[in-house]
């Protein structure tokens, strides 16, 4: 089994050294959003940020771990006023016993290295993990590489992150890791051919995680693409003028399971609106919202091997499009 593009790491043990952001780092590194931020402090009292010299309010480091396992739980059908009042210990217990476990089948047998990989990010041996990492991707070619050991360590970082067991600094290690030797991958496959299907790649405003990005980007580079990335976190009418400005074929948008489930299901309605229908507009990640919210005229990408069979109908598409017009 493949794991679905994006994961985040929604926990942690809690900072060791004290420090402050604001409420706009608070919402960008939790998909919670201020109103949202503001409407608890009334209500529960939490979070209950102090404020700074200028009177605007900042957030500990346990202020934002706490409440990254908060959005994780309410992605999970659990309600604000029965878990914000809870200890951030027992948010990690609740948020194991809701996190499903590891994926079992073709790609845990496939990613027997995976334990020996997160016991390298866990004591954050980096040259030891680029080195395992790159003899993985020499071994098994780019697309089972993304497939089979990066989807589900991903899956296996964001476990061990929701029980506690790692340290931001620590998958923030990996994720540098690991999005270097993707994209040094990418920038080695061969250039498509003569008129190649163009695709735009990026997130939707509130959704910081990239990683998702470059594995779909290692797909469709696979199957003979020609990629552009926004990176990540752009505004809808910027993706629409990109996409028309780069002319492209298809907009592909990565969503993490940190992403606001209200807030991305109105990011794609409103994409799609703004949008030519022209351009093909697929979604890919592990985000909730993708399930529970389909929109018409999107393409849901359950998994990284759904790219290569999508872009096969939609040249079949194309193709017979084009046979109408001549």
């Amino acid at each position: 089994m493949v794991e679905p593009w994006a994961r985040s790491f929604p926990g942690s043990r809690g900072a060791k050294i004290i420090h402050h952001v604001n409420i706009s780092a608070v919402e960008r590194d939790t998909g919670l959003s201020k109103d949202t931020l503001r409407a608890w402090e009334r209500r529960y009292g939490f979070p209950a940020p102090q404020r700074d010299a200028a009177g605007q309010r900042i957030y500990t480091d346990a202020d934002v771990a706490k409440l990254r396992l908060a959005k994780h739980l309410l992605d999970f059908g659990y309600r604000p006023g029965k878990i914000l009042g809870h200890t951030q210990e027992r948010l990690q217990q609740l948020v194991a016993l809701a996190t499903p476990a590891p994926p079992r089948g073709d790609a845990a047998h496939a990613g027997d290295d995976i334990g020996p990989l997160l016991e390298l990010v866990r004591t954050a041996r980096v040259d030891e993990l680029r080195r395992r990492l790159g003899q993985a991707l020499l071994h098994l070619g780019l697309a089972r590489f993304v497939a089979d050991v990066v989807a589900p360590l991903n899956a296996r970082i964001g476990d061990a992150w929701s029980r506690g067991e790692l340290e931001i600094f620590e998958e923030h290690l990996y994720t540098e890791a690991i999005q270097g030797i993707l994209r040094n991958a990418i920038n080695g496959i061969p250039r498509p051919g003569i008129d190649p299907p163009y695709v735009l790649l990026t997130t939707l405003p509130r959704e910081p995680h990239g990683l998702g990005l470059l594995m779909a980007e290692a797909f469709f580079a696979l199957e003979g693409c020609r990629c552009v990335s926004l990176g990540v976190q752009t505004p809808v009418p910027d993706i629409v003028r990109a996409a028309q400005q780069q002319r492209v074929d298809i907009v592909a948008l990565s969503f993490s399971d940190a992403a606001s489930i209200n807030h991305a299901a109105a990011g794609i309605a409103e994409l799609r609106e703004q949008l030519p229908a022209t351009f093909a507009l697929w979604v890919g990640g592990s985000s909730p919202v993708l399930e529970r919210r389909p929109v018409d005229g999107v393409t849901r990408l359950r998994l990284l091997t759904d790219i290569g069979p999508a872009l096969g109908r939609w040249r079949k598409r194309a193709g017979a499009s084009s046979n109408q017009r001549s």
